[in-house]
């Protein structure tokens, strides 16, 4: 196909793939992020999970990378996420000492430690115990991805059929770490949904599409047999909806509009 078209702006004799790759162009050229600090990108990212569907009281851990090689960001244990601000976080290192900060870590970020040992590309690492998802992980089965805005997922997670028990020891760290491989997503049988991904705001916003992904699993289920769709077709989704430009406008729509919703005090 010649580029001719796309120099005079006459798209209508392009292919599918030369269209793709102009659009990441504009999208690279055009789409703005946020400018917050990594301390309340994950305050946010709290306060987003609280507000769809991810509470599940103080179980849960979201953490992010630190600065200082072998630490890494996390919420103070005690608190909720929508209690979660800038402010009350801490700094912790792989033995979930405290670096800066107040109070103790979660026990259960053990796992966490493990995880970013085996993944250098991982920045944020989300583990929530979101309705949906923990009522599919009842059935021990994985979570399907056959819907157009689920192929965020597609291909992209893993499943862990046996429940470890309470991830606070180095066996389960080192179990759930083997479960992930490289990818993006995990679903823990009777347990809940893990992300890590290279950013805050792609780890985000994957923890809202697996918890979307499990409800509409589950209303499709009980209506008849998942069908699946094309791999070469949900591959190509994949990729379009997860361009980090699109990441990065995506968290900053969830951003504003957690903070209408009054979340404003998580930037403190």
């Amino acid at each position: 196909m010649s580029s001719d078209n796309s120099d005079t702006g006459d798209t209508f004799g392009l292919d599918k793939n030369e269209l793709i790759r102009q659009s990441f162009q504009q999208m690279d050229a055009h789409l703005q992020g946020t400018q917050y600090t990594p301390a309340q990108k994950l305050a946010l990212t709290c306060r987003i999970l609280f507000d769809n569907g991810h509470d599940s009281g103080l179980a849960g851990q979201i953490t992010a990378r630190g600065e200082k090689p072998g630490a890494y960001l996390t919420q103070r244990l005690g608190l909720g996420f929508d209690e979660i601000c800038a402010g009350n976080l801490l700094l912790v290192n792989e033995d979930l000492e405290v670096v800066e900060g107040e109070g103790m870590a979660n026990p259960a970020n053990r796992f966490h430690s493990w995880l970013y040992r085996a993944r250098p590309d991982v920045q944020c690492i989300i583990h929530t115990h979101a309705v949906h998802t923990a009522a599919l992980s009842m059935l021990e089965i994985p979570l399907e991805i056959s819907h157009m805005d689920n192929c965020v997922l597609y291909d992209d997670v893993a499943f862990l059929p046996k429940w470890p028990g309470v991830p606070v020891g180095n066996d389960e760290g080192e179990l759930i770490s083997q479960a992930i491989g490289s990818k993006r997503a995990l679903l823990l049988a009777h347990h809940g949904l893990l992300i890590a991904c290279p950013s805050i705001e792609e780890s985000c916003l994957l923890a809202l599409a697996f918890e979307r992904a499990a409800k509409m699993q589950l209303l499709a289920m009980a209506a008849g047999n998942i069908k699946p769709i094309d791999p070469e077709l949900g591959r190509e989704a994949h990729d379009w909806i997860l361009r980090g430009q699109r990441n990065a406008v995506g968290f900053a729509y969830y951003a504003r509009r957690s903070l209408r919703n009054g979340n404003g005090d998580c930037l403190e």
